[in-house]
């Protein structure tokens, strides 16, 4: 069994919806290998789940040379800070704040240790579960004009909103169930 079966054998019932999604955003399509892997586990690390992020490096490293899969975290990581800086410029809105250099190393999307369309479409994932619209706009403009097409895209965004939702199932497996409260007699005095 796969670190992934075994991760989606641990989505409870009320998620089933996303333990099936698990399965099938991951099958081949219009993603190479390395875009799917790679956009996976960009996707899973965005979404802090230690647990999600740990089955898709063990399957993914089967798969996919060393280089998809530091591209992939390279790109979640350097979202992570883009995501703040630049979804803070946006939602102020404020011209000023545009006009000022952003003076915060990025030479990794410049330099991918695989192909800069992949690394863009890594980010492109991790910046769709941070919520950043400037950089979805941005990295969107960047693998459409690298040659990839929008069904590419939309199964990149299909991957990431199933990481997340996994994220979250698996938060929900983590819960204790709820016990009925026993009642008391309470005596009025």
């Amino acid at each position: 069994m796969t670190a992934l079966e075994q991760l989606r054998d641990a989505i409870p019932e009320p998620a089933r919806d996303i333990k099936l999604n698990l399965q099938s955003v991951l099958q081949p399509g219009s993603l190479s290998p390395a875009q799917r892997w790679g956009v996976a586990i960009a996707s899973a690390v965005a979404t802090h789940n230690a647990r999600l992020r740990d089955a898709l490096l063990a399957d993914a490293r089967a798969d996919v040379s060393a280089e998809v899969v530091d591209d992939a975290m390279a790109a979640a990581a350097l979202m992570a800070m883009n995501n703040v800086y630049y979804r803070f410029r946006h939602v102020v809105g404020k011209p000023v704040y545009s006009e000022k250099a952003a003076r915060l190393r990025m030479n990794r999307i410049a330099r991918p240790a695989t192909s800069k369309v992949d690394f863009e479409l890594f980010s492109l994932a991790a910046s769709a579960i941070n919520g950043c619209e400037a950089c979805v706009q941005s990295h969107e403009k960047a693998v459409l004009d690298g040659q990839l097409s929008e069904d590419q895209v939309h199964d990149a965004i299909r991957i990431a909103a199933t990481m997340h939702a996994a994220a979250v199932a698996l938060e929900i497996a983590d819960v204790p169930p709820v016990e009925e409260a026993e009642t008391e007699d309470v005596a009025v005095m």
